[in-house]
C-alpha cells in the first residue's frame, strides 16, 4: 500500500512526537509499504493562527496527491485531522489540548479569557468531533488521550501503544546515589515540583535533571533560590549513549508531570530496571508505574515526594527489586511497532 502521514510540526521543536512520526515511517517501510510523511508548520498563538491551521487542513484533499493514489491516510496530531481522504485512520498523540484538559487550569493558554479564545475552544470542540466522526478507525498513543476523546467528545478510540526511541539499547548497572529526570524543561513537565522536593530530602541522594527548554532560566534560579547547587543538577542536553548511561546508573527515576499523554520517561525507566516515582494527576504513567511494585505513585507534594525519594534510598533492595518487576512488566504489556503498523494498516 501506499500510506500518507499527516501531522504538524513546531518549528525547532522537536520531541516525542517527532521521534514517534519517524519510528512510524520507518516501521511503516520494514513492512514493505510506501510511505511519506506530510507536516505543515503548526503555531499555538495568536488564536487567528491556529483557525488558519485548522482551514488549511480541511481543504486539504489526499485522494490524489501529484498523480500518486493514497491508500491510506494516517492522522496524528490537530488539526492535520481535518484532512478529506475516504480511508482515514487516526492514531492521536493528542488534540489542542489548551482547549480541553488544560483549560481554566494553571497551564491554561493565554487566550482562555478572551472571547476569541472561548470562540476558539467551541469551534475545536464542535469541529473535532465532526472531522473524526468520519474516520475508518480511531487509535490513540495511550489511555489517557483516549479517556480525554471520550470526555469531551463522546467518541470512542482504542489505546495503542509503540516502544520509545531505541527501545532495546536500554540497559542496566549497579545504581549510584542519584535520581534521574530527563525530560524538556517545560512548565507541564514539572520539573519545579522536583527541586521544591528536594528541600525536605534528607538522604545524600541528589537529583539529575536532563534536557534542554525554555524553563531553564527559571529552574536554575529556582534551584540557586532555595541553595540547592549540591543537590540539583541541571544537566542540559543529553546525547543519547549520555542518556542511556544516567539511566543505567540511577536508583531510581522521577517522572510526575502534568496530565501526560504518554510519556517515554516512565517506559524508558522500566526498560532500564530503575523504579518510578511518579504523582497522581500525571496520566499516563500512572497506568504504567504500579504503586509500591514498581515504584510509588504519590500526590503533588514535595513533602510526599520527599518522603519517598528518601525511602528508595534507604531501600535500594527492594528499589531493585522494583526495578525488575517494572521491566516484566513492560514485556508483558506487548509494546512493540509490528503491532501498531498490524492495527494502523489492518
Amino acid at each position: 500500500m501506499r500510506i500518507a502521514i499527516a501531522t504538524v510540526q513546531v518549528p525547532f521543536i522537536r520531541g516525542g512526537a517527532e521521534i514517534l512520526a519517524d519510528g512510524l515511517v520507518h516501521a511503516i517501510q520494514e513492512a514493505g509499504h510506501s510511505v511519506d510523511l506530510i507536516a505543515m508548520p503548526f503555531r499555538f498563538s495568536p488564536v487567528s493562527e491556529i483557525q488558519r491551521s485548522m482551514k488549511l487542513w480541511a481543504s486539504e484533499n489526499f485522494e490524489n496527491l501529484n498523480g500518486y493514489q493514497c491508500d491510506r491516510v494516517i492522522c496524528l496530531k490537530f488539526p492535520a485531522f481535518y484532512l478529506q481522504h475516504p480511508n482515514k485512520v487516526g492514531w492521536l498523540l493528542h488534540q489542542h489540548r489548551s482547549v480541553y484538559d488544560l483549560w481554566n487550569t494553571e497551564f491554561t493558554a493565554e487566550f482562555s479569557q478572551s472571547a476569541e479564545g472561548k470562540q476558539l475552544k467551541l469551534e475545536i470542540t464542535e469541529q473535532d468531533t465532526k472531522a473524526l466522526s468520519t474516520f475508518r478507525e480511531i487509535y490513540t498513543i495511550a489511555k489517557n488521550v483516549s479517556k480525554r476523546l471520550q470526555q469531551f467528545n463522546q467518541i470512542n478510540s482504542i489505546p495503542l501503544y509503540h516502544p520509545p526511541e531505541f527501545a532495546e539499547a536500554f540497559y542496566t548497572k549497579p545504581a549510584e546515589p542519584y535520581l534521574f529526570f530527563p525530560s524538556r524543561l517545560e512548565t507541564l513537565k514539572r520539573q519545579d515540583l522536583l527541586i521544591q522536593a528536594m528541600r525536605f530530602v534528607r538522604s545524600p541522594i541528589v537529583a539529575l535533571l536532563g534536557g534542554e527548554g525554555g524553563q531553564q532560566p527559571s529552574l536554575q534560579s529556582l534551584i540557586e533560590q532555595y541553595g540547592l547547587q549540591q543537590k540539583v543538577r541541571l544537566l542540559g542536553r543529553l546525547t543519547d549513549a549520555e542518556k542511556l548511561s544516567f539511566y543505567a546508573h540511577c536508583l531510581g527515576v522521577f517522572f510526575a508531570p502534568y496530565n501526560e499523554d504518554y510519556g517515554y520517561v516512565t517506559l524508558e525507566a522500566m526498560l532500564s530496571r530503575k523504579p518510578v516515582i511518579t504523582c497522581t494527576d500525571a496520566g499516563e504513567p500512572v497506568e504504567f508505574v504500579v504503586n509500591e511494585q514498581t515504584g510509588w505513585i504519590v500526590e503533588p507534594d514535595a513533602k510526599a515526594i520527599a518522603e519517598k525519594i528518601d525511602q528508595l534510598y534507604h531501600q535500594q533492595a527492594i528499589a531493585k527489586e522494583m526495578g525488575v518487576a517494572g521491566y516484566d512488566r513492560y514485556r508483558a504489556l506487548d509494546i512493540s511497532w509490528s503491532n501498531v503498523v498490524q492495527n494502523l494498516l489492518h
